[in-house]
């Protein structure tokens, strides 16, 4: 059985968050509650949101302003949580302070963005990581340790859908072209990361979707081809909670991964002999996993991570790049 290490057993960093939003609340939690390292430094251009951030967090420090939280001598790496449109100049900021970076996903906009982050971090000699956590959560190890194994033969088809309902405003970043916004780059990178993950690069792309009042995809549908005969069928939306599940059929049985898929969650492997066997370890949280390999790499001297390399994020970018171009979205700017 292959197992995830145990968050704990990491080395302890210094952290930095760069935009103290929902999803960075989420991080602080994890890495206080589940690994040694901790967070010393929150940054934001609203200087009450980030002392808000701080006192509900135990963070020591707080900066009015990026440019003064990547300066801090006493951060090892930043957590770049601001929206998608942000993502580039704001992992930027952080490389030419020399600070390692982890960038929650989308890793950019588009490929070409991603390609600019990549090659300034390996200008720079730091670590740098899209924050896809689902590569690192136990459930993904261990399943991926089946399909190696050889458990349900040759991987032929990938089923895996997100979809949540949302009610937000045409302002919403989710709404706003302006902002990266759109289902795809929110929700759909999961089910599109999970197949890079498993079957590599598509050979070829297939997407029809329908978009919002304000431009940007609010569900995509998506075929992919990849080398030999596998495919992978997903979808997107924020329109509507959909099942969230993933199904993983290969030549000598299926893995049925329960919803949410990409969070913490069990799965059931039924083999074509009729054997029939169930990973089931909850675990809180979840964002200590990834937290903990950028702890690790850094601690060796790497500057990136095996499970999710910087040109694997390239290459997913490059698959939602494609998806874009088919259903027609366009951010300001591209």
């Amino acid at each position: 059985m292959s197992l995830a290490e145990d968050p704990r057993s990491a080395p302890s960093i210094r952290w930095g968050i760069l935009g103290p939003g929902g999803i960075a609340n989420t991080f602080a939690d994890a890495v206080h509650g589940y690994t040694r390292s901790r967070v010393v430094a929150v940054g934001s251009r609203d200087r009450t949101r980030a002392e808000r951030f701080a006192t509900k967090h135990g963070v020591p420090t707080t900066h009015e302003g990026y440019e003064r939280l990547v300066a801090d001598e006493q951060v090892d790496a930043v957590y770049v949580a601001s929206p998608h449109s942000e993502h580039l100049e704001h992992a930027l900021l952080a490389i030419e302070a020399g600070k390692h970076v982890l960038v929650e996903k989308a890793f950019t906009r588009n490929a070409a963005e991603a390609q600019q982050l990549v090659d300034a971090a390996r200008a720079k000699g730091v670590f740098c990581m899209e924050a896809m956590w689902t590569r690192f959560l136990p459930h993904v190890v261990a399943l991926r340790g089946v399909i190696e194994r050889g458990e349900i033969g040759e991987v032929l088809l990938l089923e895996a859908d997100h979809g949540q309902r949302f009610d937000f405003g045409p302002e919403h970043r989710l709404l706003n072209p302006h902002l990266a916004g759109g289902a795809l780059l929110d929700l759909g990178v999961y089910p599109v990361s999970f197949a890079h993950d498993l079957l590599g690069v598509p050979t070829a792309v297939h997407a029809s979707g329908r978009l919002t009042e304000t431009g940007v995809d609010g569900q995509v549908a998506m075929s992919l081809e990849f080398a030999g005969r596998a495919q992978a069928l997903l979808s997107t939306t924020q329109w509507a909670k959909t099942p969230t599940t993933a199904h993983i059929s290969g030549t000598e049985g299926r893995i049925e991964v329960a919803g949410d898929f990409y969070r913490p969650t069990s799965f059931r492997v039924v083999r074509r002999d009729g054997t029939e066997w169930t990973f089931d370890r909850p675990v809180d949280g979840g964002f200590q996993f990834q937290a903990a390999e950028v702890a690790r790499r850094i601690a060796e001297g790497a500057t990136e991570s095996s499970r999710i390399t910087l040109e694997n994020s390239i290459e997913v970018m490059r698959t939602l790049d494609e998806i874009r171009s088919q259903i027609g979205v366009v951010y300001p700017g591209e």
